[in-house]
């Protein structure tokens, strides 16, 4: 049993409030602080999923999330130390798309001279949501199990390199406004029906398909991801305000792969502020990142 180890990552990482509740004693998740028409909102505590999906719809302003600080990491790391840890891994958010990474790790830095014995493994996630959360959920048990800390810095270091997101989207006027999603922008096939198909990988999105209509966008989500994914490892899905075509997205990919999703999740605050509240997520582990 690794008694002296703790995991830290922040409120993007979409895991469950029970696996949260479960992991409790490898996990601490710091909440990130978003704000909407000036008034802030503390992730996962002060507002949920559900009631972010209507602020969503019906405020035009794009709601905001801060970066968590090197203060907040130093603060951490100290409590965690004063608990008796003496090793932390950090696993946060995707450093192309946050700063929250480099914070952790200056304070990692600034705390060396203060705690030597304390050991702090920093890992860029390289991905959002559950594609993140998932790892480390599988990290925890990997902990528990007695694993050394090298070996699981080492499994959350190949999931972030050789993963690939994608958005299923049916509504992108919220991803055009919020422009973190470059592909959405792009894309000008609305007027005709159509639906995208668009891939993540660190700072890089890319439209891979067009489809006209929800059904045939589904389909083809099916193919490309059955195409890209490692034969027989695990995937996870992130849903949000759309439970009938989810239903079968679901239903389709565990056809298509001979088996179901490792992980299904509601999309969190902080991706749902940038990516809307009408879509769906799949995350993979990918043969390559090649756009093709």
């Amino acid at each position: 049993m690794n008694e002296k180890v703790k995991i830290i990552t922040d409120s993007g990482c979409d895991i469950t409030r029970e696996s949260e509740k479960e992991w409790a004693k490898y996990l601490t998740i710091i909440p990130f602080v978003v704000t909407v028409q000036g008034k802030e909102y503390l992730d996962r505590i002060d507002v949920k999923e559900d009631e972010f999906y209507k602020i969503l719809k019906e405020q035009e302003e794009i709601p905001k999330h801060s970066q968590i600080t090197q203060l907040q990491f130093e603060e951490k790391y100290r409590e965690l130390y004063e608990e008796g840890i003496r090793e932390i891994i950090v696993d946060v958010i995707n450093a192309e798309g946050s700063q929250t990474y480099s914070q952790s790790v200056l304070a990692a830095q600034n705390i060396h001279d203060e705690f030597p014995d304390l050991k702090i493994h920093n890992v860029d996630s390289k991905n959002y949501s559950i594609h993140y959360g998932y790892p480390i959920i599988e990290a925890c048990k990997k902990l528990s199990e007695g694993q050394s800390v090298e070996s699981v810095v080492a499994y959350l270091h190949d999931w972030a390199d050789h993963s690939e997101s994608f958005i299923v989207g049916f509504g992108l006027r919220h991803m055009k406004k919020s422009g973190r999603i470059s592909a959405a922008a792009s894309f000008l096939g609305e007027l005709m029906g159509l639906k995208p198909l668009i891939m993540l990988h660190a700072g890089t999105t890319a439209v891979l398909k067009k489809a006209r209509g929800e059904k045939a966008v589904i389909d083809a989500a099916v193919e490309t991801i059955s195409s890209r994914i490692i034969p027989k490892t695990p995937y996870c899905v992130i849903t949000t305000t759309r439970p009938e075509l989810e239903k079968e997205l679901i239903e389709k990919l565990t056809k298509k792969l001979g088996y179901a999703p490792a992980y299904v999740s509601k999309c969190g605050v902080v991706v749902s502020c940038n990516a809307g509240p009408e879509f769906i997520g799949v995350f993979i582990k990918s043969k390559d990142h090649s756009l093709n």
